[in-house]
């Protein structure tokens, strides 16, 4: 009985496909090439996913590092006012070498980071970069370069300012 069922089967099968007029090889190659089309799809939907994945961790982890960054900066500043300061005695200059060590040692953390100071002084204002608080008319400067630095600027990986130069500028 089972063997009728299957011839059956078979004869409809060849019935469909004649009045289809595809061979049974040319139904298989659709398929394949419907599957094959699937697959591309798929595949490039996962790829696109991985690199969007890819850019938003790397976007995240620039985020963090520049708000760790822009809370630690102001120790910095510190450190850098005490070592403006003058000093004349032999304790005092121990001490001032102590603070330039951890300046130092500051300074090589931000690297490591790719945390860069922003060039200020003499160069082109650029308000992406500096952010001027005062004006100066000066004739033996161009316009709108920067004659003096407030405060250090600090820019992530070349690209995402951290904190803008305080600067003045020359009209």
């Amino acid at each position: 009985m089972s063997d009728e069922i299957k011839e059956e089967n078979k004869e409809a099968e060849e019935e469909q496909t004649e009045a289809s007029g595809k061979t049974h090889e040319e139904e298989l190659e659709e398929k394949l090439k419907e599957q094959n089309d699937k697959y591309m799809r798929l595949y490039a939907e996962y790829d696109n996913y991985r690199k969007r994945s890819e850019r938003e961790k790397d976007a995240r982890y620039a985020d963090a590092v520049i708000d760790a960054v822009a809370e630690l900066l102001p120790i910095g500043d510190n450190l850098e006012r005490a070592l403006q300061t003058e000093v004349e005695s032999e304790d005092a200059k121990k001490l001032k070498e102590g603070v330039e060590m951890i300046m130092k040692q500051f300074n090589d953390s931000l690297e490591k980071l790719s945390v860069a100071p922003i060039k200020a002084v003499g160069e082109q204002f650029d308000p992406n970069l500096h952010n001027a608080v005062m004006h100066i008319e000066d004739e033996t400067v161009d316009d709108n370069t920067v004659v003096e630095e407030f405060m250090k600027g600090y820019i992530y990986n070349s690209k995402r300012v951290v904190r803008h130069s305080m600067v003045k500028v020359a009209n």
